[in-house]
């Protein structure tokens, strides 16, 4: 059984923001693959199903991002997993719109969401599938800019970077994390 969690804001104040492309991407993991992600468990909404013959538990925390770990670790120690079994899908300001990058371990890289599930998982090592949001412009303060929302002309990159980020995942489930680095890191 693989988790796959998306990381966001919960609530319709935060819906579309930047900071929450991974609950956009567990949206449409759970559209291609017929899985309702409706029940409220874990500090979070999951919904249970299967993916290229594989179990997944698809999580969106309900937290908010910087307390995202204490999900993770309910998770985690409910369903018997390890870091092995974790896959988290998060913005990352450092890639352009519509990029995706995939790491099998490493560090925060300053993600407070992503510093959270390192505490409460006790390891760095577990898959991530960082989606890009863009680059802070310098007028910005930063959580402004992770809060905001996507213009008209990044749209159309954004969905394309959450349905490359859904392909990757599939391949993870389907071939290795290797695999997916190879053929989705530009």
């Amino acid at each position: 059984m693989k988790i796959i969690v998306g990381l966001g804001n919960p609530g319709a104040k935060y819906a579309g923001t930047r900071h929450n492309v991974g609950f956009s991407v567990i949206d449409e993991l759970a559209e291609r693959y017929n899985i309702s992600v409706n029940t409220q468990k874990h500090k979070a909404i999951i919904g249970k199903g299967i993916i290229n013959g594989e179990k997944v538990i698809l999580a969106m925390p309900q937290t908010f991002m910087n307390l995202s770990g204490e999900s993770v670790r309910a998770l985690l120690d409910f369903y018997k997993c390890t870091t092995d079994d974790l896959i988290v899908v998060y913005d990352d300001i450092d890639l352009d719109v519509g990029k995706i990058r995939i790491r099998e371990r490493g560090s925060a890289g300053g993600h407070n969401g992503m510093k959270n599930i390192i505490l409460h998982a006790g390891s760095q090592d577990f898959v991530r599938v960082r989606v890009g949001v863009g680059h802070k412009p310098d007028h910005m303060d930063l959580a402004d800019y992770v809060l905001s929302r996507f213009g008209k002309d990044d749209l159309p990159y954004m969905r394309e970077s959450c349905g490359k980020a859904c392909d990757a995942i599939e391949t993870i489930l389907s071939d290795s994390a290797v695999t997916a680095m190879n053929r989705y890191n530009g």
